[in-house]
Formats: structure tokens, sequence, C-alpha cells
């Protein structure tokens, strides 16, 4: 039983997200609680994203910090694509579907690598190190660029630079604490290191319960957003461009660095949670569903691979 619940760990979470919300919508019983259930969402979300991303960085020494060349390209990638669409959105006139369509695809763009990527690397034959090494510089990226675009391609009317430090507040610290907090605690206090990375599958399961939560809001926005059935399929297929564009040219640049498999992953596989959580706070709640349909996509694809991984 364990095992089957372990492999089968991401389709059980999202349908365990989706009966979550229609207990929290349509359970009398529930009405009273749904304040306080609110408030422990807007809390736990975030922790779980700073524990999964304590547990990552404490496996990473700072003298093994040595970006690779194919992690100049990858973030470049990731820079100029979602500044361009942010400039599409702010240049361009477009319809309000198009308009959330691509602020889909932008967070599907700048969100940091996937704290479980290490796991499948290793699976495919890839260097989990330089993944790891990769998964902190995204983190990066994503911490400076998303306080200042976001406030910008989603109007609302908090002045941008009060917007800016709003978001700078919450998101900075989320994605950079965890590194120096692990770097500390390995320098300081090595017998939590130690215990920390004894938990080897709690990061996993941690990922499991946040992408409970954050797909119990994802299908919230798709069924109170008023959202048509064409406009979720253009979020989804955006969403599948960005998905199948990411492993393309990961994959394509990596193998002139003979690291194919790492690069692959590296800009491929998303922290999708933490990109549903920045969509449904800071962007059109019903952008949420690009990263949402981007687990699926990303999940076909690494299944793919290590069938094929299997059968060689």
């Amino acid at each position: 039983m364990l095992r089957f619940i372990k492999n089968w760990t991401l389709p059980l979470a999202m349908l365990m997200g989706v009966f979550a919300y229609f207990v929290y919508a349509g359970c009398e019983w529930v009405s009273p609680l749904k304040p306080c259930v609110r408030t422990v969402v807007a809390w736990l979300t975030p922790s779980l994203i700073f524990a999964q991303l304590l547990l990552t960085f404490c496996k990473v020494e700072v003298k093994d910090l040595s970006p690779r060349r194919w992690s100049v390209w990858l973030l470049s990638i990731q820079l100029v694509s979602f500044l361009a669409l942010a400039a599409v959105l702010l240049w361009v006139p477009v319809t309000e579907n198009v308009h959330i369509a691509v602020e889909g695809m932008m967070v599907c763009l700048i969100c940091p690598t996937a704290t479980a990527a290490a796991v499948i690397t290793g699976k495919l034959g890839g260097s989990a190190a330089s993944l790891t090494t990769y998964t902190l510089l995204s983190n990066l990226l994503a911490a400076v660029l998303v306080p200042v675009v976001f406030p910008l391609v989603e109007p609302s009317d908090i002045r941008f630079v009060e917007a800016f430090l709003r978001i700078l507040g919450k998101v900075f610290p989320l994605l950079l604490c965890p590194f120096f907090l692990a770097v500390l605690l390995r320098r300081f206090l090595p017998p939590i290191h130690r215990f920390l990375l004894e938990l080897k599958d709690l990061a996993f399961y941690l990922w499991a319960v946040a992408l409970t939560i954050v797909m119990a809001q994802t299908t919230r926005s798709i069924l109170e957003g008023q959202t048509s059935a064409g406009e979720e399929a253009l979020i989804a297929s955006g969403a599948l461009l960005v998905c199948c564009l990411q492993f393309y040219y990961g994959k394509k640049i990596g193998t002139r660095y003979a690291d194919r498999i790492s690069a692959g992953q590296a800009l491929g596989q998303k922290n999708t949670v933490l990109a549903i959580w920045m969509a449904c706070t800071y962007l059109h709640p019903v952008s949420a569903i690009a990263p949402g349909s981007y687990v699926v996509w990303q999940n076909i694809i690494n299944s793919y691979q290590l069938w094929k991984k299997r059968r060689s």
C-alpha cells in the first residue's frame, strides 16, 4: 500500500486537492471554519515551500557551487523570454483572455527548478550536483525579477513601489533564506544539519502536501472564476508550449556541454507548487491554470524519459 502511494503520489495529491475544494465549498459544517482555513493555507503553503528548499540546499556545499557553462545559457533563456512576454503585455494591446494566458506562460518561465528535479536527474543518469546548483541560481533569478515585473503586468490600486516591496518581502526571503539557513546549520549546528540530511524522503512528502493545497486553489480559480472551456484550453496550451520548449532547449544546450540530462531537467522541470502559489497570490488567479497544467505536462515528459531509461 505504501509503495502504491509513493508511486502515485502526484495524481493522488492532485485528486486530494480537488476533493478538498469540493468539501470546502459544499459542506455546510465547513462554513464557520472557512476564515480559519484561509488563514492556515495562507501561512502553510509558503512554509512548506521554505522547508522543501531548506532540505534541498542542505545537500549543497558552498565550495561545490560551481555553475556550469550551460547554466548561463539557461538563465539567459529564462530572463529574456520572461521579459519579452512582459513587454508584450505592457506595450501590445491584447484581449483579457490572452493577457491571462501570457501571465500563465510567464510564471512557468520564471519559476525556479523543482526541488525534486535532482531525484529524476539522478534516475536518468545526470548530475544531481550541477542541477542543485542551478536550482539555487534559478531561485535567485526569480527572487530578483518577480517583485519587479509582476506589479507591472498585473495592475492594481496599490502603487508600484508598495507592490514591489510587498512582493519582495515575501518572495525574496522564501527563496533565498533556506540557502543561507542551510549554510549556517552546516557551519554552526552540524548535528541538526546531519539530521536534516537523513530525512531523505521528507521533501518529497512536503511537496505532495503543498501540491494538494495549491491544486485546491487552482480548482477554486477554475470553478469560481467563471472561466470558459476555451480560455482554460488556451492557458493550458500556452503552458504545454512553454514546457516543451524549455525541455527541448535545455537538452539541446546541455548536449553542447556533455550534460544533456541535467540541463534539460534544470530548465524544464519546475517547482509548480511555487508557481501556482505565485500566480494565485500576485497575478490573475485564473493564470494558476497554467502551472497547474504544467504539472501534468512535465510529469508526462518525465514518465516517458524514465520509461526510455528502463528500456535501455
